[in-house]
């Protein structure tokens, strides 16, 4: 579990480094001369390597954090604890620290093609940002955890193409399909994607469908296929349209008392008005000089 420390400030034992290492210097240079003069420098000598050390040491112990980013601190391998606020520190110089960013990142997985829920095959694609919640989790409960996410990242985006169709063409009674779910769709592979990545510790902000196709292979296929659906629902509204005007018109030819039609009559005037209505062509008008029955 994460443990979060605020370790002392390390601008005294900055000062502290800037004052040993001239006097380290000092002492080394003192107690050579010493020597050359016949003296005995041998004390000064020690000084200066004690000097040395504790320059060493405190140099080891400062830290310095950037903002959005953290410390992992390790104790000959005890977790002690993770540093998130940024700046200049000390701490044991024994400790062992590990980086973990705490920044936003951007995942563009590559296009996968996979089958949807109806076999079809598709391709698809997601990016997601994330970022690290929990720096115990990350650190030491995964394997290298940015792996981890791009893995794990794929098999969410996978398991949501398997799980919903490309569109209702087959599946006519489908409430979400991945090309017309949107949001929903997206909020689906959200949840999927902080189920799947929480045992690292990552925080999902959002998750977005990139891609969306069906495989080449079949997209000329399917490309005729909604060509084809969409020309017989504007059939059916063309065919409605024209059974309607045709009624009218014979409705306000009779209640007007324009002309007198019997069956024939009528049927001949229906079959001309549904093929002007319903042609894709401009009718061709052809002069009769004779009678309806020549």
């Amino acid at each position: 579990m994460e443990k979060i420390v605020k370790p002392m400030s390390g601008f005294l034992a900055l000062i502290i480094c800037l004052a040993l290492l001239p006097v380290s210097v000092w002492l080394f240079i003192k107690g050579g001369t010493t020597f050359e003069n016949g003296g005995n420098g041998t004390l000064l000598i020690v000084l200066g390597v004690l000097a040395a050390i504790a320059f060493f040491f405190f140099i080891k112990g400062l830290m310095i954090i950037q903002p959005n980013h953290s410390r992992v601190m390790t104790f000959f391998g005890k977790y002690v604890g993770t540093v998130k606020d940024n700046g200049l520190f000390f701490i044991n110089p024994l400790y062992g620290t590990q980086k973990v960013s705490l920044r936003s990142e951007n995942l563009q997985g590559q296009t996968l093609k996979v089958n949807d829920k109806m076999g079809n095959p598709i391709e698809i694609g997601a990016v997601i940002v994330w970022k690290v919640g929990d720096t115990y989790k990350a650190a030491f409960d995964v394997e290298r955890y940015m792996e981890y996410v791009k893995t794990q990242s794929e098999a969410a985006v996978r398991h949501l193409a398997v799980s919903f169709p490309y569109d209702n063409l087959e599946d006519e009674h489908a409430n979400i399909t991945l090309r017309d779910g949107g949001d929903q769709v997206n909020k689906i592979l959200e949840q999927e994607l902080t189920d799947r990545l929480q045992p690292a510790g990552i925080v999902v902000q959002e998750a977005r469908i990139a891609h969306l196709a069906y495989a080449s292979e079949i997209a000329g296929a399917m490309l005729q296929r909604q060509q084809a659906t969409a020309i017989v629902a504007a059939r059916t509204k063309i065919v409605e349209g024209a059974v309607g005007m045709v009624d009218l018109a014979l409705k306000k030819l009779s209640a007007e008392n324009i002309v007198e039609l019997d069956d024939e009559r009528k049927a001949a005037m229906v079959s001309n008005l549904m093929v002007v209505l319903c042609g894709e062509k401009a009718a061709t008008p052809i002069l009769n000089a004779g009678t309806l029955y020549q």
